[in-house]
């Protein structure tokens, strides 16, 4: 989906981030006649991006409630290791040379800031650390502060850099810290921390950029406020729920604030409790009086550990700890204990300094719970019977969908800005299943993108599970892929890699799970419109940009630095922009669909062809009734192997055409005439972007509009009917319309939904919003 941008100032300096729909929608509200733009279009061409940087700043783990707002605490930019031949420059004095720092080298992924580790320097890593030594209490008074000649009046050491392992940390001469308040072992090798160092009136720690792999130890420290983890890459999203749950008093993770995800955890504890009590009370409903009351609850605490889920895959390690905590502490109170089990107190009052958290949700009113409602849209001619959803009647229509509101967030805020409502969402997609056949196992995360932030979330309990920032950036498309990926130790694993891209023409490959940015593509020199990953290649991928080019890439498979090596296969040259890709269903290695500025295009991609750079094979013209040939097309889906979706053509339609019967007319022919099969009913407005999307599993055709509506078709009736269709547009199945939810106290009650994209089993659908709002529906 293309995101036009504004042209540069005079003065020569990039103006922000933009679309063509934004202009035109500001001047609307203002309601000044000479800034509106002709033709629907919402602002300037757009021009060349600023010049591109890559990385970013890796939010992940940001876990949220239903109805909070994200703050992401993760990072994944770290302190860059020093290079081989320097020498480190320090303010205070030198130390000895026993203790200097020991040299390192440092891979491409890193000095860019996308890989999680250093590369290990050459040689035997022992002999030079043997060459340092252990900690004593020498160097401990040189690098505390206030200096002083006794371990227990330092308050704030630095032990940053000095290469240390787990076994270095000694307890005992630790402990003798005995005011210390802030602690600073980044940059080391670290794998875990060691239980007993008895710092408990710890405040500050900072463990960036180490190898730890476990963060149960942090609990010995319930004094901490502040807390740095970012660069350790086999820590995940519920490592960070477990530093949330371990400690009470934590403030700020890697810099951000903590409130969010301590808010989730509480939610997911109650959520737990609830569950394991019930399971409590089947399990012991099974059992008989005879049996030995000790084995019986062994037993629970086994079964409630295999037995009770919540939340998404990515989260299970959370949740089965959790529930083994909450198990065991049920057995112990005898069954009686039926509230939060084993929830940290926390503080009663949410610090001064934390930031307020918008907190948008529906409005509880008897209107809000059936979605089918007739629609308040200007001029909209579809019967009332149809909009509501009414049962099937003579005429063929289909019944309503059972649907309802579910969560709105706004976590693409700039800055984490409850007042942010004005920040654009374009994009957005499922996960793909991590095994076969089992689509709707993890068809229940989505990624979204809008402003300089791309978000992961769980539909099913609103979490966040990743954020991911590139600052100065504005995200216009993701796509995901599961590629298959070999470990040192030989074992097939399955990656989920989400593609990110937009104004600087850079497309970045996430690492979701481990929550950082392994590889940048620098694909164009100017915006990149919208990403396609092939469905049949899973390391293909399209790109297609604002230079009016088409690229199809070969990002290929990490390797054990988690970098990515793309190369680059075929160039598709575009008359005018590509705003929507789509490979044909039928054959997606042979041929590619493009919706375009200046109508719909197809080229040939096969790779066995000589050609590296193609022109477009064929151009479909839609020439019936009221339209007419090279006009905008922003809108592209398959319905279904042969049926394909298209907008854009003809206003307040969605036609829905059939490829093979257009194909083979072809000949030698550059341009056809598309074989129409119906016409839907859709939203008069002449504003264009509004991309539609479908489901081909339940032959569903989704679109938003201009006043918050989402426009539902279920098509399976116009498939399935015999010819001739009706020639009149056929009216959508039901609108559901915008729920008008809370945000600062105020209703925002009309916006824009940009796209509609639900799972591959309609059990969840999210909705994209001018105003920053993720909203997301489930069908029960």
């Amino acid at each position: 989906m293309a995101r036009p941008l504004p042209q540069p100032s005079p003065a020569g300096g990039a103006a922000r981030a933009g679309h063509l729909r934004a202009a035109a929608r500001r001047s609307d509200r203002s309601g000044c006649p000479c800034s509106r733009i002709p033709g629907g279009l919402r602002g300037p061409p757009p021009p060349q991006p600023p010049s591109p940087r890559p990385g970013g700043q890796s939010a992940g783990a940001g876990p949220r409630g239903p109805l909070g707002v994200v703050v992401s605490p993760r990072g994944t930019r770290s302190a860059r290791p020093l290079p081989s031949g320097r020498r480190q420059r320090r303010a205070r004095a030198a130390p000895p040379p026993e203790l200097r720092q020991p040299r390192t080298l440092t891979s491409v992924s890193r000095r860019h800031g996308l890989g999680p580790t250093p590369v290990p320097p050459t040689g035997q890593r022992g002999s030079r650390l043997l060459a340092m030594g252990p900690l004593s209490a020498r160097l401990l008074m040189q690098r505390g502060r206030p200096k002083s000649d006794r371990l227990g009046k330092i308050r704030s050491l630095d032990l940053s850099g000095l290469k240390l392992l787990s076994e270095h940390l000694d307890p005992k001469l630790l402990s003798r810290l005995t005011q210390l308040q802030e602690l600073d072992l980044s940059n080391n090798q670290l794998e875990t921390l060691p239980a007993n160092l008895g710092l408990s009136h710890l405040r500050i720690l900072r463990c960036a950029n180490n190898q730890l792999g476990d963060v149960t130890a942090l609990c010995q420290f319930p004094q901490l406020e502040e807390l740095s983890l970012e660069g350790n890459p086999f820590l995940t999203v519920s490592d960070n729920l477990k530093v949330s749950f371990l400690l009470p008093k934590l403030r700020k993770v890697n810099g951000k604030d903590a409130s969010s995800t301590s808010s989730q955890v509480e939610n997911l504890n109650r959520e737990l409790t609830s569950r394991v009590t019930a399971h409590w009370e089947k399990f012991m409903a099974t059992r008989s009086p005879e049996e030995e009351a000790e084995k019986a609850q062994a037993d629970f605490v086994k079964s409630a550990v295999r037995n009770v889920r919540y939340g998404p895959e990515s989260l299970s390690e959370f949740t089965q700890w959790r529930v083994q905590m909450i198990s065991e502490a049920l057995v112990a109170s005898g069954g009686t204990q039926v509230h939060e089990t084993g929830i940290p107190e926390r503080p009663s009052k949410a610090t001064a300094a934390q930031e307020p958290r918008a907190r948008p949700m529906a409005l509880k009113r008897s209107g809000d719970v059936s979605l089918s409602l007739s629609p308040s849209k200007r001029g909209c001619p579809s019967p009332p019977a149809h909009v509501k959803g009414s049962p099937m009647g003579s005429d063929g229509s289909q019944p309503a969908l059972d649907l309802e509101p579910l969560h709105f967030l706004q976590c693409h805020s700039k800055n984490n800005s409850p007042r942010d409502l004005e920040t654009q969402l374009w994009a957005c997609a499922f996960e793909p299943a991590w095994e076969e056949g089992q689509a709707g196992a993890t068809s229940q995360t989505v990624a979204t993108c809008g402003g300089e932030a791309v978000c992961v979330i769980d539909c099913q309990t609103g979490i966040v599970l990743h954020k991911y920032k590139a600052p100065g950036e504005e995200f216009f498309s993701v796509a995901w892929t599961a590629l298959t990926v070999v470990t040192q130790a030989g074992h097939k694993k399955r990656w989920s890699v989400l593609a990110a891209a937009g104004l600087r023409g850079l497309v970045r490959l996430l690492h979701v799970r481990a929550g950082f940015c392994c590889g940048v593509i620098r694909a164009h020199k100017k915006a990149i419109a919208t990403l396609c990953f092939s469905p049949t290649h899973e390391t293909h991928l399209f790109t297609a940009s604002y230079d009016k080019r088409i690229i199809l890439w070969d990002v290929g498979v990490p390797n054990h630095d988690y970098e990515f090596q793309a190369s680059q296969l075929l160039t598709l040259d575009a008359a005018s922009i590509p705003l929507r890709l789509c490979p044909v269903a039928s054959c997606p290695e042979a041929y590619l669909l493009a919706g375009c500025e200046g109508g719909c295009c197809c080229w040939d991609v096969r790779l066995d062809q000589p050609q590296k750079r193609r022109v477009c094979e064929v151009e479909f013209v839609f020439s019936e009734g009221s339209e007419a040939p090279g006009r905008r097309v922003d809108g592209l889906a398959f319905v279904n192997e042969d049926v394909v979706a298209s907008k854009g053509n003809s206003l307040g339609t969605i036609c829905l055409w059939s490829w093979s019967q257009t194909w083979v007319g072809r000949g030698k022919q550059s341009t056809l005439a598309v074989v129409v099969l119906a016409r839907l009913q859709w939203s008069p407005t002449k504003l264009a972007y509004f991309s539609l999307s479908t489901c081909p599993d339940e032959g569903i055709v989704l679109c938003g509009d201009e006043e918050g509506n989402v426009w539902v078709y279920d098509v399976r009736h116009i498939l399935t009917q015999q010819p001739p269709l009706p020639a009149a547009p056929q009216a959508p199945t039901q609108i559901l319309k915008w729920p008008q939810p809370w945000a600062l106290g105020q209703m925002v009650t009309k916006t824009m939904v940009n796209t509609v994209v639900a799972n591959p089993t309609f059990t969840y659908l999210t909705a994209l919003t001018d105003s920053n709002i993720v909203a997301i529906w489930k069908r029960p």
